[in-house]
Order: C-alpha cells, then structure tokens, then sequence
C-alpha cells in the first residue's frame, strides 16, 4: 500500500486529494494536510471585501466532505519536510511519513519586501478570505468618509487578474452607492502595459482593459514599483521601457488593496534542492521535483519563468486551468508509479481567465499560456459576469460532493465555443 500525501488544500490540492482517491483505490491512503479547517474559494474575495459575499459564503468546511471519500484530513501547518526519510513535521510535533508528496500549498505573500505593505502595514488584500473579511470592515469605515483610492499589483507579482477586478469591483459598487464622485482611483501595476497579465498579453486585452479603464475614469501607471505605503499616501516610482526610474508619484489614498509578490511557503522553501531561490518547488515535465521524484508539484507554489524579460519585474500567472491540468498529469503519474510503469503524462499549459469586472466582464483564452500561441481569444460582455457566479457555485459543489471532473476541459472551453477537447488532453506537451 502507498501513502500519498497532499500538502494545502486549495484550488489544487483539494481536487488533487478526492482524484488521487478516487483514482487510486482503496487499496492506497491519502492524507490531505492543510493549516485551516476550511477550503477557500479565493477568486470570490473581491466580492468579500464590498459586501457581495460574506466571508463565510466562500469557504467550505474540509473535515466532513474529504473523509466521507476515506482521505485522511489533518489540520495542521507543516513546520519541515525531510525529503530523505520521507517525511513530514507537523506544528504539533506530529510526523507524517509518505510514499508520494503533492506539494500544492500555494505562496506565502512577500507583504514584506515593501514598506508598510499588507494587512499588518497600510494596505489591504484580497488573496485570502481572511484578508479579504478584514478588508470589507476597514472598507465599510472608508463608505463613511470616503476620498482617494490606489489598488493595483507590485513589483514581482505573478497574479494582476484580481487586480484589475477589485479596481473594476470597487468602481461598480461605488456607482451603486452613489459616492463613485467622491473617490478618485488609481491603478498601478508593474506590467509594461494595461493588460499585459503576466502573459505579454491576450488577443487584444490592452485595448479592452485600457477602455474599461477609461470608461471608468480610473488613471493608472504601468511599469511602476512601489516604493512605500503610509497610512494616506502611496509612494510610487515609474520606469521607462529600458527599466529606468523616469518620474516618482506621490498619490494620496484613503484605501488601497495591492497584489503583493509570491515566495515560496517557509517549510518548503528549506528544503535543499526542491525549490528556486524564491522558495518555488523546481519541477520537470511531469511534475516531479528532479532532486526527490517522489515529490510532486501543482498550482500556484512551482517554479514557472517569466513569459518575458519586463522593464519591471513581473511573474507568469498559475491560472485554474493549467492548475487543474498539473493535477490531472499528477495523479496519473502517480497511479503509473505505484504499477511501476514509466511516467508520462504531462501538463497542459494553457490560460483561462473569467475576469468579473462588477457589472461586466473580460475572458481571456491562450493556448498555449506561453506565446507563440495556436489560439489566443477575448471576449468582453455581461455574461462573464454571469459565468464567474455560476463557476464559483459549481466548483465549491464540486469540494463538497468530491467531483473530480475537470470543470476546464468539460465545460469552460466547451461553453465559450472555442474548442474541443478530447480526453487525454492533459498529457499534451508544453
């Protein structure tokens, strides 16, 4: 018998615990180990922080759905891994030992590496629930005496998608309120240009989220670092396109909420040869780590290139789709390993992104995410708006129930009329 072990319980590694399950067999035990008691559904915290949605409506309770399918749940943060013994130390001095480890714990946000940036600083967030409830109160103070805003992605971020929906977010829920003309708006972003994504763009996404911008009345500076957040003001400097200083900005803020840089979480950037120097689990084409190939990567925490060198640096995105397509590769990998057959499936590394704009919305398609592309596709309408409320319902039913389809393949490609796929897509190369 094997004993798989499944480190967080994301956007990937939740799916990536009820597959390996279901795949594998009774005959095979799975663990998934998460610091929290609850799944997160991350892309639902713009709506947390304006009200839209209660912290407690994005969250689902793991303990009960994951051990009706017979995975082991523990709630524990990991303190260290010691890839030599196989095994795992657990913040409660626990030790877990494994066969395979499925790395999927998603970043630590480097609030850090910026002055005053973060919950604990001058500046909101919405890359956790918790975050994003903290955010909604400090956001409600600010509807009482409301005045300038800042939001946008610092330098080295990797994630500019939620980004430009909280700034589109906030505006659409200010114009509901009726004080949008109280509040002046500001994005800042370290892309060389509107829309770039991490992706040197998609189809015609500069023009489409520049006008977006416009309509809005939002100013925004690209090729910005923030230098330092203060309690009502933003210090920022922009770069021309060679990267050099060009002019500093001073920008006056009430409220503000930045997409801060990735590293990788503590426990697993220590472990010697598993990551890059950002923490980032290194991983070949099949997801293995080279140094340990019984570890195994998905989502958010592995070590993907930038797509091109940028003025100011900028990370490439993880996004659900190619998330879900490393688990898929993963799992099966993993079910060849145990019969001792040789690994072979691969990753598809393809971007979706539903990007809600409040009242509108944005898709984006790249396939592959890394150009040059077979296919590139945007569209822009209300109904993406609509389909980011029908995805969020249906993959937290998904946590709930153990559904291991994969929503990208089956649906989302198929309901925007792009492609379609056939099984099997995931063991395409890069």
């Amino acid at each position: 018998m094997a004993h798989i072990i499944v480190l967080g319980a994301g956007l990937g590694g939740m799916p990536a615990a009820y597959d390996l399950k279901k795949t594998l067999g009774k005959q095979h035990e799975v663990t998934l180990v998460n610091a929290s008691e609850h799944f997160q559904f991350t892309p639902s915290n713009p709506w947390v922080t304006v009200g839209w949605r209660k912290m407690e409506e994005v969250l689902v309770p793991i303990r009960p759905h994951v051990e009706k399918k017979k995975i082991r749940f523990v709630a524990e943060a990991v303190s260290s891994i010691d890839p030599q013994n196989n095994s795992l130390q657990l913040a409660n001095g626990e030790t877990l030992n494994y066969d395979y480890l499925v790395i999927a714990t998603g970043p630590r946000l480097a609030f850090e590496e910026i002055p005053g940036l973060g919950p604990q600083g001058h500046s909101h967030s919405v890359c956790t629930s918790p975050h994003a409830a903290e955010s909604a109160v400090a956001y409600e103070e600010f509807l009482r005496n409301p005045g300038p805003v800042v939001v946008g992605a610092v330098q080295g971020a990797s994630c500019f998608g939620p980004a430009y929906e909280f700034a589109m977010i906030l505006d659409a829920d200010l114009r509901k309120r009726k004080i949008r003309d109280r509040v002046p708006m500001t994005f800042v972003t370290s892309e060389p240009y509107v829309g770039h994504m991490g992706l040197g763009g998609v189809g015609d996404s500069k023009n489409m989220l520049e006008s977006q911008l416009r309509q809005r009345h939002i100013k925004w500076i690209t090729n910005a670092k923030i230098d330092e957040c203060q309690a009502d003001m933003v210090k920022v400097t922009e770069h021309d396109a060679e990267g050099k200083p060009l002019r500093q900005h001073e920008l006056p803020s009430k409220f503000n909420m930045f997409i801060p840089a990735f590293k990788g979480v503590d426990a697993v950037a220590a472990v010697e040869e598993l990551c890059n120097p950002r923490g980032f689990v290194l991983i070949d084409e099949h997801q293995r780590n080279p140094t340990y190939p019984n570890i195994y990567s998905a989502g958010v925490c592995v070590a993907i290139p930038p797509v091109e060198v940028t003025p100011v640096p900028t990370g490439a995105p993880k996004t659900g789709y190619m998330i879900e397509s490393m688990v898929t590769a993963i799992v099966h990998n993993i079910e060849d390993d145990i019969a001792g057959r040789p690994v072979s499936h691969k990753a598809t590394w393809n971007a979706i992104c539903l990007a809600d704009l409040g009242d509108d919305g944005v898709a984006f398609v790249a396939l592959p995410q890394i150009p040059p592309r077979n296919l590139t596709w945007a569209k822009q309408g209300k109904w993406v708006h609509l389909a980011k409320i029908a995805f969020e319902k249906y993959f937290m039913r998904k946590m709930r129930t153990g559904n291991t389809e994969p929503i990208y393949e089956k649906y989302v490609l198929k309901a925007l009329g792009i492609v379609r796929l056939k099984s099997g897509d995931h063991q395409q190369a890069p």
